[in-house]
Protein backbone atom coordinates (compact mmCIF):
# COMPACT_ATOMS: atom_id res chain seq x y z
CA UNK A 1 0.00 0.00 0.00
CA UNK A 2 1.75 3.46 -1.28
CA UNK A 3 2.47 5.62 1.98
CA UNK A 4 -0.02 8.67 2.56
CA UNK A 5 1.56 12.20 0.99
CA UNK A 6 2.57 15.29 2.03
CA UNK A 7 1.86 17.82 -0.25
CA UNK A 8 3.34 21.85 -0.40
CA UNK A 9 2.62 24.31 -2.85
CA UNK A 10 5.09 27.40 -3.22
CA UNK A 11 6.01 29.37 -6.29
CA UNK A 12 9.36 29.47 -4.31
CA UNK A 13 11.52 26.31 -5.24
CA UNK A 14 13.43 27.32 -1.70
CA UNK A 15 10.73 27.10 0.32
CA UNK A 16 9.84 23.99 -0.99
CA UNK A 17 13.19 22.55 -0.27
CA UNK A 18 13.04 23.65 3.25
CA UNK A 19 9.64 22.50 3.88
CA UNK A 20 10.25 19.18 2.49
CA UNK A 21 13.45 18.87 4.12
CA UNK A 22 11.34 20.11 7.76
CA UNK A 23 8.78 17.51 7.24
CA UNK A 24 11.50 15.03 6.34
CA UNK A 25 13.41 15.41 9.31
CA UNK A 26 10.05 15.23 11.65
CA UNK A 27 8.28 12.56 10.18
CA UNK A 28 11.23 10.33 8.88
CA UNK A 29 9.98 7.82 6.21
CA UNK A 30 6.42 7.78 7.53
CA UNK A 31 5.01 9.83 4.83
CA UNK A 32 5.72 10.83 1.07
CA UNK A 33 6.88 14.63 0.71
CA UNK A 34 5.49 16.05 -2.92
CA UNK A 35 6.08 19.70 -3.92
CA UNK A 36 4.59 21.85 -6.82
CA UNK A 37 5.49 25.53 -7.44
CA UNK A 38 1.90 26.48 -8.21
CA UNK A 39 -2.03 25.55 -7.93
CA UNK A 40 -2.45 24.34 -10.98
CA UNK A 41 0.84 21.86 -11.49
CA UNK A 42 -0.64 20.57 -7.65
CA UNK A 43 -4.28 19.91 -8.41
CA UNK A 44 -2.56 17.87 -11.63
CA UNK A 45 0.16 16.30 -8.99
CA UNK A 46 -3.02 15.18 -6.59
CA UNK A 47 -4.80 13.66 -9.83
CA UNK A 48 -1.83 11.10 -10.85
CA UNK A 49 -1.32 10.40 -6.76
CA UNK A 50 -4.97 9.72 -6.64
CA UNK A 51 -4.57 7.41 -10.42
CA UNK A 52 -1.97 5.31 -8.16
CA UNK A 53 -3.93 4.81 -4.98
CA UNK A 54 -1.57 7.47 -3.27
CA UNK A 55 -3.71 9.49 -0.61
CA UNK A 56 -3.15 13.17 -0.03
CA UNK A 57 -3.31 13.90 3.82
CA UNK A 58 -1.98 17.48 4.04
CA UNK A 59 -1.42 19.92 1.83
CA UNK A 60 0.80 22.88 2.98
CA UNK A 61 0.10 25.90 0.45
CA UNK A 62 1.31 29.36 0.05
CA UNK A 63 -1.26 32.14 -0.28
CA UNK A 64 0.66 34.82 -2.60
CA UNK A 65 1.32 33.00 -5.94
CA UNK A 66 0.49 33.85 -9.26
CA UNK A 67 -2.20 33.18 -11.21
CA UNK A 68 -4.61 31.22 -8.39
CA UNK A 69 -4.31 32.57 -4.56
CA UNK A 70 -3.63 29.92 -2.15
CA UNK A 71 -6.99 30.08 -0.53
CA UNK A 72 -8.82 29.78 -4.02
CA UNK A 73 -6.52 26.52 -4.42
CA UNK A 74 -7.97 25.16 -0.66
CA UNK A 75 -11.38 25.61 -1.84
CA UNK A 76 -10.95 23.69 -4.72
CA UNK A 77 -9.32 21.07 -3.56
CA UNK A 78 -11.72 21.17 -0.62
CA UNK A 79 -14.80 20.53 -3.12
CA UNK A 80 -12.84 17.24 -4.34
CA UNK A 81 -11.31 16.15 -1.11
CA UNK A 82 -12.88 17.09 2.07
CA UNK A 83 -10.65 15.13 4.01
CA UNK A 84 -7.01 16.67 3.08
CA UNK A 85 -6.25 18.63 6.19
CA UNK A 86 -4.93 22.43 5.05
CA UNK A 87 -2.99 24.60 6.46
CA UNK A 88 -1.98 27.92 4.40
CA UNK A 89 1.66 29.57 4.80
CA UNK A 90 1.72 33.80 4.53
CA UNK A 91 4.02 36.25 4.87
CA UNK A 92 0.81 38.60 3.56
CA UNK A 93 -2.53 37.29 3.19
CA UNK A 94 -5.32 39.38 3.90
CA UNK A 95 -7.92 38.97 6.45
CA UNK A 96 -10.50 38.02 3.70
CA UNK A 97 -8.98 35.56 2.26
CA UNK A 98 -7.86 33.51 5.63
CA UNK A 99 -11.60 33.95 6.66
CA UNK A 100 -12.86 32.92 3.33
CA UNK A 101 -10.27 29.59 3.51
CA UNK A 102 -11.47 28.62 6.61
CA UNK A 103 -15.01 29.03 5.65
CA UNK A 104 -15.39 27.32 2.41
CA UNK A 105 -12.04 25.39 2.45
CA UNK A 106 -11.85 24.01 6.09
CA UNK A 107 -8.66 25.43 6.81
CA UNK A 108 -7.30 24.12 9.55
CA UNK A 109 -4.02 26.70 10.33
CA UNK A 110 -2.88 29.28 8.77
CA UNK A 111 0.69 30.25 9.82
CA UNK A 112 2.76 33.25 9.02
CA UNK A 113 6.36 33.04 6.85
CA UNK A 114 8.33 33.16 8.44
CA UNK A 115 7.43 29.74 10.50
CA UNK A 116 8.83 27.68 12.71
CA UNK A 117 9.38 24.16 12.48
CA UNK A 118 8.60 23.49 15.52
CA UNK A 119 5.18 25.17 14.65
CA UNK A 120 4.81 23.53 11.42
CA UNK A 121 5.21 19.69 12.84
CA UNK A 122 2.79 20.50 15.84
CA UNK A 123 -0.01 21.71 13.21
CA UNK A 124 0.28 18.99 11.13
CA UNK A 125 0.00 16.34 14.12
CA UNK A 126 -3.01 18.22 15.25
CA UNK A 127 -4.53 18.30 12.21
CA UNK A 128 -3.92 14.57 11.85
CA UNK A 129 -5.63 13.59 14.84
CA UNK A 130 -4.66 10.87 16.87
CA UNK A 131 -2.37 8.47 14.90
CA UNK A 132 -3.12 4.80 15.96
CA UNK A 133 0.73 3.07 17.02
Amino acid sequence: MPKPVILCVDDERVILESLRTQLKNAFGDKYLYETAESADEAMELIDELQDENSDVIVIVSDWLMPRVRGDEFLIQVHQKFPKVVKVMLTGQADESAVQRALEQANLHRCLSKPWHSEELVETILSGLGPQPF
